[in-house]
Formats: structure tokens, sequence, C-alpha cells
């Protein structure tokens, strides 16, 4: 079954019949293997599709691959890479990559693919480009995954029946066209679409200015009229109006989870928040964990309550922070995971904005954690915390103010996000109309003559299967019995 519906004078083929030479990748032995007979080679893995598009694969690595074996798997240009294991439930298997003279020229030993991959060289009356396209397209819209099978976790790519999978072909003059044009307009959209996807790093570092200005008093600084300011510490500087201490002077006390709550891990009860919960500074729960308690236990002192602040201690997320804004019911951290229970709890929103300024709490609690070889961070360290406080009325006003700038820079990130996905679409959608024959309309009618007769894509499929029988391998005649 055809994935489009193409035009009339175009021919369908399956996508096996379109190749001279297809065969395996190989991984071969490691760049320090002595054995005779093994050549240094540079091999391309899955890995290297992600960026492909900026890299050209030159994060391939050395291998020692049997030279025996280089004849039939060396790589030229015009050859197609096709993913046929790995993946995963969000990235289905079936990625291709198309080699270009660049990536070649970019290593001084020969190229090969690793045995995840299989090598697909197109005929010679193909345009590689035209098939590649064709790859992309099948592949974003979904069809690849009725071509896989395996585990939830490793994906393999059901090749003898995706090879069978119909193919629209126009003839070469016509393909060369749709690939201009192809360049031209997926040119445009890659363009687009790397200028939107610079925009969250802009934001982010937004954010972080908005958090700098507020913790040092610039962003309330004509509010309050008062622009004298002075160092805390070589820390940051502050209003000198603003009263500086410790964290540990502002706290009711700071705590963390029991090591030995692992054996009241249940199906149901009490909600147990996880660093990882709170990874993206906010307390964000996707997979949750609960725990059933005895009534009597030591860390009830950690059930959470409205304006708590948690913090993590310890893992690759050290230092993320959020406060409590909902009630969580009977909720309670693990032993990754500081609670901060402020004296006033009023504070609470101004002191999880300094605890996650780069140039104020965060950054203290950054080099507390990795100074010195520490592992993470113990609760004094963040007693030890210093921070400006100004006034509670101020600290409302910086608050609001913040949440009016981060609320402004959260509509901008819906709206990138949004125009993506529509770029998303967009490439494929001209993938689509390219491969109905919609892009190359007006060219058909103009070139009759290179559409027809010699130049027709039914004579160009003649072509391609004389091609391959004369490169089919000779069947041997039995030997007569003397």
């Amino acid at each position: 079954m055809s994935l489009f519906k193409s035009p009339d004078l175009w021919h369908s083929s399956r996508l096996e019949d379109l190749f001279s030479h297809i065969i395996g990748g190989d991984w071969g032995k490691s760049p320090e293997c002595d054995e005779s007979g093994y050549e240094l080679v540079a091999c391309i893995r899955g890995s290297e599709f992600k960026n492909w598009l900026s890299d050209n694969g030159k994060t391939a690595v050395q291998r020692k691959v049997k030279i025996s074996s280089l004849e039939k798997r060396s790589l030229v240009p015009g050859d197609i890479l096709l993913e046929i294991s790995g993946g995963g439930p969000e990235q289905p298997v079936g990625r291709t990559v198309l080699i270009s003279q660049s990536v070649i020229d970019q290593f001084s030993e020969k190229v090969v693919g690793t045995n995840f991959l299989r090598l697909m060289r197109p005929s010679e009356y193909m345009d590689p480009r035209f098939i590649k396209y064709f790859l992309d397209v099948f592949y974003l819209s979904g069809e690849i995954v009725n071509y896989q099978g395996g585990s939830n976790n490793l994906r393999n790519l059901k090749f003898k029946d995706f090879s069978q999978v119909d193919v629209p072909v126009a003839t070469l003059s016509e393909q060369k066209i749709i690939v201009e044009k192809l360049d031209t307009l997926l040119g445009q959209v890659e363009a687009t679409k790397a200028r939107l996807e610079r925009i969250p790093q802009i934001l982010k570092r937004f954010r972080q200015s908005v958090l700098a200005a507020a913790v040092s008093g610039k962003l309330t600084e004509e509010w309050r009229g008062d622009s004298q300011y002075s160092s805390i510490f070589g820390i940051h500087c502050a209003p000198q109006t603003w009263e500086v201490s410790n964290l540990g002077d502002k706290v009711e006390y700071v705590t963390s989870g029991s090591r030995g709550w692992a054996k009241y891990y249940s199906v149901s009860g009490a909600l147990f928040v996880r660093s990882q919960d709170i990874n993206t500074d906010k307390i964000e729960i996707e997979s949750a964990a609960y725990v059933s308690l005895p009534d009597s236990i030591e860390g009830r002192r950690t059930r959470l309550e409205i304006d708590d602040i948690l913090l993590t201690i310890t893992g690759a997320n050290v230092t993320k922070c959020a406060r409590v804004v909902e009630d969580l019911g009977e909720a309670y951290i693990s032993q990754h995971v500081a609670l901060i229970r402020l004296k006033e709890t009023e504070q609470s929103l101004f002191v999880e904005i300094a605890l996650k300024a780069l140039n104020a709490g965060r950054k203290q609690l950054t080099d507390m954690a990795y100074g010195g070889g520490k592992p993470g961070l113990n609760l004094q360290n963040i007693k030890d915390v210093i921070l400006a406080f100004p006034s509670l009325e101020e600290q409302t006003e910086i608050v609001r103010r913040v949440d009016q700038l981060f609320a402004y820079a959260d509509t901008i990130e819906k709206q990138v996000n949004a125009a993506l996905e529509r770029v998303n679409h967009l490439t494929q959608s001209i993938l689509a109309k390219a491969f109905r024959g919609e892009l190359t309309a007006q060219w058909r009618e103009e070139n009759p003559e290179l559409i027809s007769g010699e130049n027709s894509a039914e004579a160009l499929l003649e072509r391609i299967k004389a091609e391959r029988a004369a490169q089919a391998p000779k069947k041997r005649g039995r030997k007569s019995a003397i």
C-alpha cells in the first residue's frame, strides 16, 4: 500500500528494488586490537544521527575492522545508513542519514557504519537525496512503528517487511527538481526552527537576570527610592537598608528525610517527594512514590506544609529548590531532600527567589556542594547561606514583580513551543506535497519530453531492474555425473 497518491506518470517500486547494494554494518574490534588482517576505520553509530545536520558524523569512533569486510562496507557519497536497532518509546527505530563527500573527507580512515545500522546504496538511476527524503517523510508520518519490534527499551526494525514498502518514483529529472525545491524549502524551515530553539535559552537567562535584580534590590530601586548599595561579604551587592543574615537565623528548622523510610514504601499512602520531583525548580511529580507509615515514627517533622521550601541536597540536581504552594495532603520527603521551614512563613516567597538566584543562594550552595570534594550538601550548609532581607513590604513588591515578569516569559515560551510544533508539522507537510507531486506540477506541464518515452518513470524502473539483474550472482550449474 502506497503512503501517497502520486501523479499518474509516476510509478511505484518496492524500497529494496531501488538499491544496488544492501548490507549490515560492522562494529569490528577495539582500536587497540593488534591482530593481522584488521584496519583502523571511523565507525558511525546511531548516536551520531541526532546532530547530523551540524556535525556530519564527526563524532564517529575509531574501530578496527577486517580488511575483507571493508570491500563491501566502506561508505561512499550517496550511501544511506538506516538505523535497524536502538530507539525506544519516544524515538522509534528507522532513522536515516545520507553520506556526503564532506562526511568522508573529515576522516583520514575509511568510514563504516556500526552493526546497528544497515548500508543501502541507491541505484545509479536514482537520486539518493530523493530516496532519503522519502524515508524522512515515512518516518515522520509514524508509519515506521508498524515495522519495528522488540522490548520497550530496545527496538529492532523488521527490515524484511520494511524493504517491501512502496516508494513513489518520479523520473530522474523530476527527482532532481524535487530535491532542489525541498533543499530550499526545508532549509528555510530548519533556519526558522533553529532560531525558535534558541529562545528558551534566552528566556532562561532572562529569568536568571530577573532573580539577580530581585535579590540585589535593583528590581525595586525606584519603588524604594534608595540607590545606596554595599557588598555582602563579597557575595553580591544589596541595598544598605536591607538586613544581612544567615538563613539559619530565619528558620524554625532545617531537616531532611529519614534513611530508614525505604521499608515503608507502598503502592499507596502518603506522598513521598523525591529529588527528581523538584528537578525543574518546581514540585512536578510525574511518577509518584508513596510510603505507608506507622503511627509513631521519627520524621513526622518532615510532613510538608504550605510555604515549606524543599531543596535537593544530593545527586546531579543538587541545589534545585521549590516552595510548597498547595496542600499535598499527607506528604513527606526522602533523605535526598531538605525541608526549610521559616519562622515567618511570609518570607518564604522571597527566600525561594534568593535560593534560586545564581548571584545569591544558589551560588553559595553550589560552591559548598562541590568545593573540597563534597558530594552534596549538609543541613549546616543551608543554614550558613548569607542573604540580604528587605522589609516584608518590599519583599511583597519584589515577589509581585518577579511573578509578573516570569508570567510574561512563560507566555512567550508557550508561544514558542506552539510555533515549534507548527514548524515540525510544516516539514512533514512539505515532504508530503513533494511525494504527491504537488511541488513539481507546473514543471511537468512545461517539460513533457522529460517525463515520457525513454525518460518516463516506467523506463527508469526497467533500467534499474536490468542493473540489478546484471549484478545478481550467477547460479552454478549442476555437474554431470561421470
